[in-house]
């Protein structure tokens, strides 16, 4: 297991919760299929092999949001409700008018929202509590403020921030591109992506292709902004960060990783207590890699801002 993208928020000052507590907040919330009427469902589901819905190890908690949604294309509903109109245009001897097409396609719709197949998605959020972190495995913010809504309707006093600090990464990015004052054990890699300040004009991208320092140099003073950056930390970890400090393409290196970013560990079969054991030390590993290394973007970005819109504000 390996968080491949992340998002990451700050947790209120002084927050803790016990796995049992969260454990018990998340029961009464549990995914549930969705009914005939409904196209979609959000609740919690396991985190870990063992069934909890709390995975809990060394101060470091593990929960797992699922989205159960029906797929019913809105094309295959326009199809059917022309097919529908047609049919019944025959029998009463006219077309059907705008109402009656209206009440025709929510007709259709009922119908098939009650045969639609579902899929189901899970995105996972690790709790870091001596960490002060709350990191979402997600792609962007869209997707970790749903975990982040669905915490808090559970958990009191759950108001976090999204993470900030006292310097846009921006100009803390474009900084580290133009004068190679890098932090200690980080280093550039060829991942980078330069913008225009008007949409309009577009955008350059370097996709794992060296680029030369003194071209990038020179866009920048052109007003190019940087959004997008690729590092590595300490050898270990390679990754992009964004000007919105989101965390992209998150890979463990040199530890004979495997295709989902997890520890190889020979032979993946044996009983339940040999995958709970990998799944312990693979999470221990992700989890002491990757706080180390939020640790040290926190220095390098900057004190963490404590005022400012927070993601979920309690009730």
């Amino acid at each position: 297991m390996w968080f491949k993208n992340l998002v990451v928020y700050r947790l209120p000052a002084g927050w803790s919760m016990a796995a049992a507590e969260l454990e018990a907040a998340l029961a009464g919330a549990r995914l549930r299929p969705c009914g005939p009427l409904e196209m979609q469902t959000r609740g919690w589901v396991e985190a870990a092999p063992d069934g909890r819905l709390v995975y809990a190890l060394a101060g470091h908690l593990l929960v797992a949001l699922g989205t159960e949604q029906k797929l019913l294309p809105a094309s295959i509903v326009r199809q059917v409700a022309k097919e529908r109109a047609v049919e019944i245009a025959a029998e009463q001897g006219h077309p059907v008018g705008r109402r009656q097409m209206r009440d025709i396609k929510l007709r259709v719709l009922d119908e098939l929202r009650a045969r639609a197949l579902t899929r189901r998605r899970v995105t996972r959020a690790w709790i870091d509590v001596e960490g002060g972190r709350c990191v979402v495995e997600a792609a962007g913010a869209a997707r970790a403020e749903q975990v982040v809504e669905a915490l808090h309707a559970v958990i009191d006093g759950f108001a976090v921030q999204p993470l900030k600090g006292d310097r846009s990464p921006q100009t803390t990015l474009a900084g580290w591109l133009r004068h190679g004052d890098l932090p200690p054990r980080f280093s550039i890699e060829p991942d980078l992506e330069l913008k225009a300040p008007d949409k309009a004009k577009g955008s350059i991208r370097y996709n794992r292709h060296p680029f030369d320092p003194r071209q990038v140099q020179s866009l920048l003073a052109g007003g190019l902004r940087v959004t997008r950056l690729g590092l590595t930390w300490r050898d270990r970890v390679t990754f992009a960060v964004t000007e919105l400090l989101e965390f992209k393409r998150v890979e463990l290196l040199d530890i004979g990783s495997d295709s989902d970013g997890t520890a190889d560990r020979g032979d993946e079969g044996g009983d339940a207590a040999d995958e709970a054991a990998r799944f312990d030390a693979d999470f221990m590993l992700m989890t002491g890699e990757l706080a180390g290394l939020l640790a040290e973007v926190d220095t390098a970005m900057g004190p963490m801002a404590t005022t400012g819109a927070s993601a979920r504000q309690a009730a």
